[in-house]
């Protein structure tokens, strides 16, 4: 990678550039602006190098979004460190799994997620940074104690004449390097950490340019959690190469929340998941569309239109009435939703990506778009659906290019079951691609689900943890638009033994749920359990025929 194409590099100048610009703030709370940012990276840079973390050491950062968490994650990479986002609504063994594995040298944490954790059970771990307010609430080691009690006499010695531009100096990357260690899954067994090397990230930086033209003095609200990479590269790391300023909502994002928020803000774009643009549809524009009068109204060519743009201009209006284009992924987008967005000319588009390319496949604006596709491959990568007729018969997608993760770390069987040797890496995902590009999913070939918030699900862990509870036999989790649904043989023995009725059991299965859901991220909770009446189905080395049941 060139000197022109470091990504780090891309942070320093527009530090520089937007020194006294608003970079960073908490909606409703505190704000700071790119030269606040360079000063409180310098000082944790200080405290990293007095502490003896060395480029290439591991920190982890668990927390919800905020301008702490950014500022927090921002002197990771810059100081040349790794660093290892944890989702917020973890629960804490799930923490303590990553922070275990990723072999994680110091933690910062939120106060809502460090009053939950186990020192004991992350033994290597060496100190904590507590994010709202960067104190150190637990350190194991003499070298982290001292260099955090005397971070202030240091930085004062450091830059006597204060903090500026000037003196900004990051570490230097380099295209192979990794950056970042992103964990797809909480638990053990089946957590793997993505490495993302640099130049994954320089590169969809590079296509944010294309897809999203940015200035400063624009701003952005950041809905999606920072530790998945589809909010971290979209609505944080590209906004503040161009000198844009982030709100988070520091807040559970509630449909309320955020349209307050979008009238506030008033951002240039929105990135989303599809529940969110299809929650707005169904509940503000269909009802209007469907009424009888409407229906006649907007089968009149000329009149159809002044409907359409009239209902464009609300809706344009809910999202704060600055935005340009509204993004979707992480989640399939409903067919009948994507497809009136298009009859209204609504700037809406679809993309495609995943956590192994940091995380962005296939894109095309609004205006190129084609309903049901998630777009073209974007810049520098190439796409490929392995079917003897790719235009209609489904495969397996296959994607190589520079946003291509490293592969899993310590974990070279997953890495070569999913990275063959000419660098492909394997989706698991199913679609067909047309002549001219466009990608369509056509649905999974790994069990995975997605999240209604683009979290990756993994059933099997879910049904570990389901099939552990008292009463039952064997489980499989399904879903059904965005919930998930668990399915149950119930263990009659035990149920007998028991004394529960027949008429009992569905009472009994309501408890094991909301145990279940005491255990699991808010994101994997059951809505409901349906009872089987035979146990499932089963191939001859005993594992549930899934697919007789999705």
């Amino acid at each position: 990678m060139p000197d022109n194409q470091s990504f780090i590099r891309l942070f320093a100048d527009s530090f520089k550039d937007n020194w006294v610009h608003s970079a960073l703030t908490d909606y409703k709370g505190s704000s700071y602006t790119y030269g606040d940012i360079a000063c409180r990276i310098a000082k944790l840079h200080l405290f990293y190098k007095n502490s003896g973390i060395k480029p290439g050491d591991h920190i982890a950062v668990c927390g919800r979004n905020s301008a702490h968490w950014g500022i927090s994650f921002l002197s990771i990479f810059t100081y040349g460190a790794i660093a290892v986002p944890i989702l917020h609504d973890f629960k804490s063994d799930n923490v303590h799994n990553i922070v275990n594995d990723s072999d994680s040298r110091l933690l910062f944490v939120s106060d809502s997620n460090r009053s939950q954790l186990n020192y004991d059970e992350m033994p290597e771990l060496e100190a904590v940074i507590r994010i709202e307010d960067f104190s150190m609430p637990m350190s194991r080691n003499e070298k982290f104690t001292k260099a955090h009690t005397n971070i202030e006499e240091a930085y004062k010695e450091a830059y006597p004449n204060g903090f500026t531009s000037a003196d900004i100096k990051y570490h230097q990357d380099s295209p192979e390097e990794v950056a970042i260690i992103n964990y797809t899954s909480g638990t053990s067994g089946f957590s793997k950490g993505v490495l993302i090397p640099y130049r994954a990230l320089y590169n969809n930086m590079m296509f944010g340019r294309i897809a999203l033209p940015m200035k400063p003095g624009m701003t952005m609200l950041s809905i999606l959690p920072m530790a998945h990479m589809y909010g971290m590269a979209f609505e944080f790391l590209y906004e503040l190469t161009r000198g844009v300023q982030v709100y988070f909502l520091t807040r559970t994002p509630s449909p309320r929340i955020i349209f307050d928020a979008f009238g506030k803000v008033r951002p240039i774009a929105v990135i989303a998941v599809p529940l969110i643009i299809e929650k707005i549809v169904r509940k503000s524009v269909l009802p209007k569309l469907n009424k009888p009068i409407m229906r006649i109204a907007t089968k009149i060519p000329g009149i159809n239109n002044i409907i359409y743009g009239k209902i464009r201009k609300r809706m344009l209006k809910a999202f704060g009435g600055n935005v340009t284009t509204v993004i979707a992924g992480g989640a399939a987008c409903s067919s009948d939703i994507d497809a009136l967005l298009h009859r209204l000319k609504f700037p809406f588009t679809v993309g495609y990506g995943a956590t192994e390319c940091a995380p962005i496949i296939c894109y095309s604006d609004w205006k190129e778009a084609k309903v049901g596709s998630c777009g073209r491959a974007t810049i520098n990568m190439e796409v490929k659906v392995l079917s003897n007729d790719p235009e209609n018969v489904p495969g397996e997608i296959i994607v190589r290019g520079p946003n291509v993760m490293l592969g899993y770390y310590k974990n070279p069987e997953a890495t070569e079951q999913t990275l063959d040797k000419e660098g492909w890496y394997h989706t698991g995902d199913l679609g067909i691609i047309d002549k001219d590009g466009y990608l369509f999913i056509k649905g999974r070939c790994k069990n995975m689900l997605l999240g209604a918030n683009g979290q990756n699900i993994y059933p099997e862990e879910i049904e570990a943890r389901l099939n552990e509870m008292p009463f039952v036999a064997e489980s499989l989790v399904i879903q059904e638009g965005e919930k998930f649904i668990g399915l149950v043989f119930p263990d009659h023995d035990a149920l007998k033994e028991a004394g529960i009725e027949e008429n009992g059991i569905e009472a009994k299965m309501e408890e094991v749920r909301k145990m279940l859901n005491q255990q699991i991220p808010s994101y994997e909770h059951i809505s409901t359990i349906r009872i089987m009446q035979e146990e499932f189905e089963k191939t001859p080395k005993k594992s549930i025929k899934r697919y007789l049941y999705q």
